[in-house]
C-alpha cells in the first residue's frame, strides 16, 4: 500500500483529529454526569433511600431559589425561602410552580448546591426533580423536595465550616409526553368565509 504524501496525509491527521475530538465530546457528557453525581464536584446533590439516624446538635440554614429557563411559561418559586435544620436531620420543603397558559405545558428541573463543597452532602430523600412535570391550563401545584444534610460534611476539611447552603432548581419546557399530548383538544375547524 503506498504511503500518502505531502497535503493529502496532513488532510488524513486533520480528519482523524476531528473525528477523534468529536467522539470523545459524546463521551464527555455522560461521563462528566456520573462524575458530578459520584463526587458532589459542581454542586450536584446525593440521592438516598431514607432519613439519616445520626442527627447533630449543630445546625446549618438551608436557602431554597427558584428560576427558569428562557421561554418556560411557567411561574415558580420557593414556598419558604430558608430554614434552619440541625445536620443529619430530615427536612421537608415545598416549591410552588404555576401555568397560567391556555396549554399544558410539561418542564423538568436542574438543580445545584452552593457552596459546591457542601453538594456531596445534601441528600435528597425524594424530589419532584426526580421526575418530569406536567401542569394543565392555570394549574397551581406544589412539589415536595425531602432531604437532609450528611453528618459526614462536618469532618471533610473544605466542606466543615459550611453555615448556609443553598438549593437552586431551574425548570426547562419539554415536550409533552405521547399519552398527554393525545390528549390535547384538537384545534377548532377553520370558519369558512361568508360568501357574498
Amino acid at each position: 500500500m503506498p504511503q500518502l504524501q505531502g497535503p493529502k496525509r496532513t488532510l488524513l491527521q486533520l480528519v482523524t483529529v476531528v473525528v477523534t475530538m468529536a467522539s470523545l465530546s459524546f463521551a464527555a457528557v455522560p461521563f462528566y454526569d456520573w462524575f458530578c453525581r459520584t463526587t458532589g464536584f459542581g454542586g450536584t446533590t446525593g440521592v438516598a433511600g431514607a432519613s439519616q439516624d445520626v442527627i447533630l446538635d449543630r445546625t446549618v440554614k438551608i436557602r431554597f431559589d427558584a428560576s427558569l429557563e428562557a421561554g418556560m411559561p411557567w411561574e415558580f418559586r420557593p414556598v419558604e425561602h430558608s430554614m434552619e435544620l440541625r445536620i443529619g436531620e430530615t427536612a421537608l420543603a415545598f416549591y410552588e410552580a404555576h401555568n397560567p397558559t391556555s396549554r399544558p405545558v410539561a418542564g423538568t428541573a436542574s438543580y445545584n448546591v452552593f457552596p459546591y463543597s457542601a453538594g456531596g452532602y445534601f441528600i435528597k430523600i425524594a424530589c419532584f426533580c426526580f421526575t418530569e412535570q406536567v401542569l394543565q391550563p392555570g394549574e397551581t401545584v406544589l412539589m415536595p423536595v425531602t432531604f437532609y444534610v450528611d453528618p459526614e460534611m462536618v469532618n471533610d476539611p473544605e466542606a466543615q465550616f459550611v453555615k448556609e447552603i443553598t438549593l437552586s432548581y431551574t425548570f426547562h419546557e419539554t415536550p409533552l409526553p405521547e399519552v398527554q399530548a393525545a390528549l390535547d383538544p384538537p384545534a377548532a375547524p377553520a370558519t369558512p368565509a361568508a360568501v357574498n
